[in-house]
């Protein structure tokens, strides 16, 4: 028997969006088929995969039809809706990921997992709050909620929005039961949005909050708790670069974490784009990881044959 090779694989938005005339959930479905497709085949080259996504814009539609029935229906808060779109986008991905498994006779299937992401409470996020959601409001409304305790900024000119914590992902609650998962077999769709973020209550108790996890730490953290082979993190460019869309802009096949950290020092990577991806690489492999590779879902199954894709090693 083959041993077991694993990777975490953490897919981006637009697996899911590919742009802004595509948002219905028929759209969303036809998107993330293309995106298990691609991850279907590395599994069939012998990887046991466990998947992780983001949930920003669908997160962002709970909240503004929230705004939209506030006068009708309660509103939901931030971690439910984060529970809500890992029960949407799971149930999308698995449904995707047997119709392709049966497609190829695979003897496969797939299963998602609420899953919890403990965060501490004296994380320095929690008093600055940086991380947008929703939609745009004008400057009434946004005073109005502020006296209820949110925060919002002012974006730019097109409007006020809200911005909530982002803080460090600190523990995943249900790691066991997924390492459990893919002990039996299963690929397992988990951590999703970068985990509903809780805190533990003096009690123990666990209590949600109002915040958003980055999925690509959330991501590099199960990688490290699972001791995984490889960090996939999947994005919409093949390859990594430094001098982005300048004259003298360089694709890299490879770079070691020194490296990466020279190029996010000199301000290569942007931020809200690739910075929060190579920075939870780095991360995942100065705490332990194998290697990680950067790549967009076409490409993933040449870049494992060494053909494309960027590769980041200790």
């Amino acid at each position: 028997m083959t041993e077991k090779k694993v990777a975490v694989v953490a897919i981006g938005g637009n697996a899911l969006i590919v742009d802004k005339t595509k948002k219905t959930i028929p759209d969303q479905f036809d998107a993330i088929k293309q995106t298990m497709s691609h991850i279907a085949g590395m599994i069939e080259d012998g990887w046991d995969v466990v998947i992780t996504h983001g949930n920003g814009p669908q997160v962002g539609f709970i909240l503004r039809r929230s705004e939209l029935s506030m006068h009708e229906l309660h509103t939901v808060p931030m971690d439910y809706c984060g529970a809500d779109t890992q029960g949407a986008i799971g149930y999308m991905g698995q449904k995707a990921l047997r119709n392709e498994f049966k497609k190829r006779g695979m003897k496969k299937e797939a299963v998602t997992l609420v899953t919890q992401v403990q965060v501490d409470a004296a994380d320095p996020a929690f008093e600055h709050p940086a991380k947008p959601v929703g939609s745009f409001l004008d400057e009434e409304t946004a005073k109005e909620r502020m006296a209820k305790g949110q925060v919002f900024v002012e974006d730019a000119g097109r409007g006020w929005r809200r911005v909530v914590p982002s803080p460090i992902p600190q523990n995943i609650v249900e790691v066991d039961a997924i390492r459990t998962l893919i002990d039996k077999g299963f690929t397992v769709i988990a951590v999703g949005g970068g985990g509903i973020p809780v805190v533990e209550k003096e009690d123990g108790n666990l209590r949600g909050v109002e915040a958003v996890i980055d999925k690509d730490f959330a991501s590099g953290l199960l990688a490290n708790n699972l001791n995984a082979d490889l960090l996939v993190i999947s994005t919409a460019v093949e390859k990594v670069a430094i001098n982005f869309g300048k004259e003298n802009q360089e694709w890299l096949d490879e770079m070691t974490v020194a490296q990466a950290e020279k190029y996010i020092e000199e301000g290569h990577f942007a931020p809200g784009s690739m910075l929060p991806k190579i920075q939870a690489i780095v991360k995942f492999l100065k705490e332990g990881g194998k290697k990680a590779l950067v790549t967009d879902p076409p490409n993933i199954q040449r870049a494992l044959a060494g053909e494309t894709g960027t590769w980041i090693i200790p």
